[in-house]
């Protein structure tokens, strides 16, 4: 089973060994209600194994890291996780062990192990959405790091800014000019609000420039290059084979003939041959890498 606890619905889904969905559910979180999110993932893990007939292995993805340091959850937007034993808390609540993990590193895992960087040998995943989530797969291994801080690319500062960038936006984790405060969807909705005066969501934004309205075009090409300054670091890092996109604005059009079209100006290469693409799972694919942090794990401790 992998759950996907988000900050506004958990979905589950148990997979057969083939990787083929054989139950799914979505329920609302229960925000800022510790206990109740415990509950509620102990109720979809009872409802699963009703469902299939069978125990399970439990794979969660969730919005921080357990800290390697204390154990309690950290860096978590869902911010009633913070300072909490939360791998602890939900082993002792199923009676097993569980695998917890980013969720934007489950993202990878999904679109590494069987999606749109299936074979590939170094792959980054992002999350463009309410955040900006990134992880790493080598050789078919998730890369949590030491720290357990893989791949958190949003926390670093927007690079090579302009002077209409500079200092940046106070971001949630204490720092200023995260490229989270720059490409996640509220971040996309300010720019344009601060360009026009109307404040819409995202997705209008990504809307008004399909049809052609010039103010949302500007916004969007102004995003555009923003991510193509942002991932160019990721490649010069780790020159990976793929960059695979989920998360809200992963859909948005034309951006994957347009970004790498930008990025190598920022590259310390002749060329860049990285594929950027979207995650072949779409919405599901964070869920699904929960639950195949079971089999990735075995494999690591095998």
């Amino acid at each position: 089973m992998g759950i996907d606890l988000g900050g506004t619905k958990i979905a589950a889904v148990v997979l057969n060994p083939e990787g083929r969905e054989v139950w799914a559910q979505r329920i609302a979180t229960p925000r800022n209600n510790y206990a109740g999110t415990i509950a509620a993932i102990a109720e979809l893990v009872r409802a699963g194994e009703d469902a299939v007939g069978t125990a399970v292995t439990v794979g969660i993805g969730i919005p921080g890291a357990p800290s390697r340091v204390t154990g309690l959850i950290k860096n978590a937007n869902s911010t009633w996780l913070n300072q909490r034993p939360l791998h602890a808390d939900l082993a002792a609540a199923l009676g097993r062990e569980v695998r917890l993990a980013n969720d934007a590193n489950c993202l990878v895992v999904s679109e590494a192990a069987d999606g749109a960087a299936a074979g590939a040998r170094v792959v980054f995943g992002v999350i463009l959405g309410t955040g900006t989530g990134g992880g790493v797969v080598v050789d078919g291994r998730l890369l949590e790091g030491v720290n357990a801080i893989g791949g958190e690319w949003g926390h670093n500062p927007l690079p090579w800014p302009d002077a209409g960038e500079w200092p940046g936006l106070r971001c949630y984790c204490g720092r200023t000019g995260c490229i989270e405060t720059w490409l996640s969807g509220p971040a996309l909705a300010r720019d344009y609000a601060l360009a026009t005066g109307d404040p819409v969501p995202g997705e209008t934004v990504v809307a008004r420039a399909s049809a052609g309205e010039t103010a949302a075009r500007e916004t969007l090409a102004r995003w555009e290059g923003r991510l193509a300054r942002s991932l160019a670091t990721v490649i010069n890092l780790l020159d990976p084979d793929v960059i695979v996109v989920g998360g809200g604005l992963s859909r948005i059009p034309g951006i994957y003939e347009r970004v790498p079209a930008l990025w190598g100006a920022w590259t310390f290469s002749d060329a860049v041959v990285t594929r950027f693409v979207p995650a072949a799972y779409g919405d599901a694919s964070g869920v699904r890498g929960a639950a195949w942090l079971w089999p990735l794990y075995t494999q690591a401790t095998s």
